[in-house]
Parts: structure tokens; sequence; C-alpha cells
């Protein structure tokens, strides 16, 4: 059975976004703050991601990311991007959300909106994905799919900033959940942290 894995660069105060961010400036004022540590040329990543990441654990991370068979993510976040153009690395997108989506998802056949929750939308994502992993992305579908007991680890990718402002990523949490530390690698540019949730 594939893991549901979330990838997230975060501040030491917790935040994943800088104030201001919306569809006219994703990820919000200083966002690349946080994406600096992969070593993208130009403005961050884009289809060609991989090569362009210039630092080692760059394009290791960006090579896992890859190698994901599906992506659950959220509303808010799959909105600002416009859906990835339907394409994040060739694979199905979910879409946990109530609400119908919007115009253009109609061009995109990878992308699903799934109106019966983050549990229905990670059963979906984990049959498409088959033996590998779903990459999960968004800070509200993280939390619910720690409400849910759907989500298996975190991937955190800790930047040493303090951003003081911005979304974060675990703003609201219903109850305690407790981790496992299965991996750190600490390099001057970030702290990378995997997490196993404990069950």
């Amino acid at each position: 059975m594939p893991d549901s894995v979330l990838y997230m660069s975060m501040s030491v105060d917790g935040y994943i976004a800088g104030p201001n961010d919306g569809p006219d400036n994703p990820g919000g004022d200083g966002f690349m703050r946080l994406h600096d540590w992969y070593g993208f040329a130009g403005n961050g990543p884009d289809g060609e991601s991989v090569p362009l990441a210039k630092s080692e654990l760059g394009r290791r991370f960006l090579k896992e990311i890859n190698a994901t068979g599906a992506v659950v993510a959220g509303r808010r976040t799959v909105e600002q991007v416009d859906h990835w153009k339907g394409d994040h690395h060739g694979v199905p997108i979910f879409v946990p959300s109530h609400r119908p989506p919007g115009p253009s998802v109609a061009e995109y056949p990878l992308v699903t909106y799934v109106a019966d929750g983050i549990a229905a939308a990670m059963s979906q994502a984990k049959a498409a994905a088959g033996n590998r992993n779903v990459l999960v992305h968004g800070a509200y579908t993280a939390q619910r799919a720690l409400q849910a007991g759907v989500l298996d680890e975190l991937q955190i990718h800790q930047i040493p900033v303090l951003f003081g402002d911005g979304r974060r990523l675990f703003d609201v949490l219903p109850s305690r959940v407790e981790l496992e530390v299965v991996g750190v690698i600490d390099t001057p540019e970030a702290t990378h942290i995997r997490y196993r949730v404990v069950r």
C-alpha cells in the first residue's frame, strides 16, 4: 500500500506562505525564500524543475516528488496555480472540495474534484497511484488529512528564517498528533526532517 506524504518547506515559525498570497501572488510575499535551498534558477520550478535544481538535495527531493503516483491538493493551492495546467508530473490530481470546480478544470482530464471529503480523495489517489506514494500539498488539506487519519508521513524542509506573517502549516489541529522522526538531514540552507504519523 502506498504512503501519503506531505512535502512542505516551512519557516522556523511555521509559515509555508508569506503575506498577501493569492492567485496574483502565489505563495505570498517572499515565498521563494522558502525554496531557495533547491537552488532553482530564475523564479523557481517549472516542467524542467529536476535539472534546474542546482543542489544535490534539491535534485534528490524533486526526483522523489516526481516519483509519486498521484497528488492530493487543496482547492486554494490548486486554484492559485490553475491546477498546474492539469499536469503535475503527469499523474492524477485529486482535489477534496464540496464546491464544484471552476470552468478551467474541464480542460484538465487528470484533475478530479472529490466532494466526499479528504478520506475519499485519499482513497482514490492511493488507488490511482498503484504502488507509488501519494504527494500531498496544502496546509488545510494536511490538517484535514491528519484529522481523518489518512496522512502517513510529513517531509518538512525547515528553513532558517522567521516569516512573522503569512499562512501557517498547522494553524488549526483538532487534537494532538504524535510523530516519529524517521530521518534528518541538516544543512546550512535547511533542515530536512521526515516524520511518520504515529497511529
